[in-house]
């Protein structure tokens, strides 16, 4: 009897607003879902009552403990054995986004994202391949601000507040620590061709495909 091949888990991380999301489409144009599987740690936020609050009381997702790592894993395991998962898409509070019920279809490839997948021991230890995406802060700062001003509807000083007090020790604390970690580092201060390139070539190698 043949055993029947383990999928391969690639996690990419990176500071928030250093391009994951970009990157990740353009990635992903190059392969079917039958050929690779995304599931990101952006729809794993706790309920608001139980994401932690700063000083100020402002919710403060941007610590490990606004995560539930513990369903995470379990579905990155989940679909490493083959099993289709489901998942309630999270909004980041915005009443104007109707949430989706999110469906993961297993693949010979798993693409692992989050700005913690490095850092979280229980998703950490399923990935074979770790990716960085990097880039330089006051492009993390520009990009933050368009992205959640149009997407999560926060305005500049919310967005600024934000950045000051969660995401930048944040990135200090958790997320930069882990950078050498990672088997392969891409820079996305102006582009990102030559690290897609890399990736998706060696993904192609995993999937026994010939480039076209």
């Amino acid at each position: 009897m043949t055993e029947t091949k383990q999928p391969y888990i690639i996690g990419i991380t990176g500071g928030s607003a250093s391009g994951k999301t970009f990157f990740l489409n353009s990635l992903l144009s190059h392969f079917t879902i039958d050929e690779v599987c995304l599931i990101s740690q952006d729809n794993y936020y706790k309920i608001l009552s139980e994401v932690p609050k700063d000083q100020n009381g402002v919710e403060n997702f941007d610590l490990p403990d606004a995560i539930d790592f513990v369903e995470f894993a379990q579905h990155i395991r989940d679909l490493k054995e083959g099993r289709v998962v489901h998942k309630k898409e999270y909004t980041f509070n915005n009443p104007s986004a109707v949430p989706h019920i999110l469906e993961f279809l297993p693949a010979p490839v798993i693409v692992v994202e989050g700005i913690f997948v490095f850092h979280s021991y229980e998703v950490s230890k399923l990935l074979d391949l770790k990716v960085f995406i990097d880039a330089k802060e006051h492009i993390k700062i520009k990009r933050r601000i368009i992205r959640d001003n149009n997407e999560r509807g926060y305005d500049l000083d919310d967005v600024l507040y934000r950045w000051e007090n969660h995401v930048a020790p944040t990135y200090e604390k958790f997320i930069g620590p882990t950078k050498h970690e990672a088997d392969i580092i891409i820079n996305n201060n102006q582009h990102f061709e030559n690290g897609l390139k890399i990736l998706t070539s060696y993904i192609n190698l995993v999937l026994n495909k010939k480039e076209a």
